[in-house]
């Protein structure tokens, strides 16, 4: 599942740095200087997130952060060098969902990006892959009428797929965000265990698997 990011940022150097950043880890991105351009883009096309600076080329981002709030169904994550407490509380008022102080590092963004954005997903946390039925918010997994029955660190693996369905997944990418909860536990090799537990599991055909493609070179895929 493509993700399509609005950045509002009028410093080109931090435009340039992030737009790259961000489309290496897959997401799509459109940057715009200013309120007016924003609001432009927002009318013209869907986006899953902003991330808006304070200080704009025309407006600034609290009045934009409102506007947006105000007509739209999408999280909004400042990126400002104002960390003092009275602007965190003045965007958060504003109805921000998150809010990191430059600099920041690349990785905590994603990490934050990646929150913001299940509190959006408004399903039931029912996710339906084929005869694959997931229900996120209990746990429970099932194929065609068999439940099956996922360790934890299995869960959390098909999670992450499933949060990034249709982009491919770098082991690297795989490996940081298990780490979360598994510590040192897993290694590259304990990885490769995983998933092909994982498949076994909920493929038809493990040995040529449907629903977690290998991208030879590259890593994983979820359809």
């Amino acid at each position: 599942m493509f993700i399509s990011i609005l950045l509002v940022e009028d410093d080109k150097a931090i435009v340039d740095s992030l737009v790259e950043f961000l489309k290496k880890e897959e997401y799509a991105v459109t940057a715009v200087p200013g309120q007016r351009d924003a609001l432009k883009a927002l009318k013209a096309d869907r986006f899953d997130i902003v991330l808006l600076d304070i200080s704009l080329k025309d407006g600034n981002g609290y009045s934009l952060c409102s506007e947006i709030k105000s007509e739209y169904d999408i999280p909004v994550i400042f990126l400002t060098a104002s960390g003092d407490e009275a602007s965190v509380v003045a965007g958060f008022d504003l109805g921000a969902d998150d809010y990191i102080a430059k600099p920041f590092r690349p990785r905590e963004l994603v990490s934050r990006i990646k929150n913001a954005r299940r509190k959006y997903q408004h399903d039931d946390g029912r996710i339906v892959i084929g005869d694959l039925f997931i229900d996120t918010d209990s746990g429970r997994v099932s194929k065609g009428e068999k439940e099956i029955v996922l360790s934890a660190l299995e869960f959390r693996i098909l999670q992450i797929f499933l949060e990034n369905r249709g982009r491919i997944l770098s082991r690297e990418a795989l490996l940081e965000d298990v780490w979360d909860i598994a510590g040192n536990f897993v290694n590259d090799n304990t990885l490769s265990v995983y998933i092909k537990r994982l498949r076994e599991k909920i493929e038809d055909d493990p040995q040529n698997p449907k629903i977690i493609m290998t991208v030879r070179g590259l890593g994983y895929r979820m359809v």
